[in-house]
């Protein structure tokens, strides 16, 4: 096509970015708890409610959700940047990524996983299936409880309030302008 550029395949999926970050909150067998940071996270069906998330089966939350059966979604702010950062570049298998993060596992409503006590929101899912794309996982949670601190969501949340984190691909992160356009 004239006038565009080629973007090759390995970095194709960009062209969707920025992606919502959320941490996802894990615990296995032994029960020390895991949350890993990821931007491949998605609604699926809101009849019943499901949520999808894409883990790679090299990470090691991939293996605490295949053995609990369970995750929960927590919602992030810009605060929270250097925690979400750390939570993407360490693995659970060799550090306590909530200590080294800074964060505070606290437990959930309804999951064995924990919720992270410092983000917004939490989306709390049983695995309801899962299955191979490629190189990655795809866990499709049944939306068990959901939850949010007191004046960042009624029925979206309020921008200003709420300054959420986007991953922008590489190491970079983006947060929303808080105005809101209508059509």
């Amino acid at each position: 096509m004239s006038g565009k550029v080629e973007v090759t395949s390995q970095y194709a999926y960009r062209l969707l970015h920025p992606m919502h970050t959320v941490l996802v909150s894990c615990v296995g067998k032994t029960g020390k708890p895991n949350v890993t940071a990821i931007a491949w996270a998605m609604p699926t069906s809101s009849k019943p409610p499901l949520v999808a998330i894409s883990i790679s089966p090299q990470r090691h939350s991939h293996t605490l959700i295949d053995e609990s059966k369970d995750f929960v979604i927590n919602i992030p702010t810009l605060e929270l940047l250097q925690s979400v950062y750390a939570c993407g570049s360490f693995s659970g298998r060799s550090f306590d990524k909530f200590k080294k993060a800074g964060l505070t596992p606290i437990p959930a409503k309804k999951v064995t996983a924990p919720a992270i006590k410092e983000c917004i929101a939490h989306i709390e899912c049983t695995v309801e299936d899962q299955f191979t794309t490629g190189d990655h996982t795809v866990f499709v949670g049944k939306v068990v409880a959901a939850y949010a601190s007191p004046g960042v969501f009624t029925e979206r949340y309020s921008l200003e309030s709420a300054r959420m984190l986007y991953h922008a691909g590489g190491n970079n992160f983006a947060v929303l302008d808080p105005k809101i356009y209508k059509p």
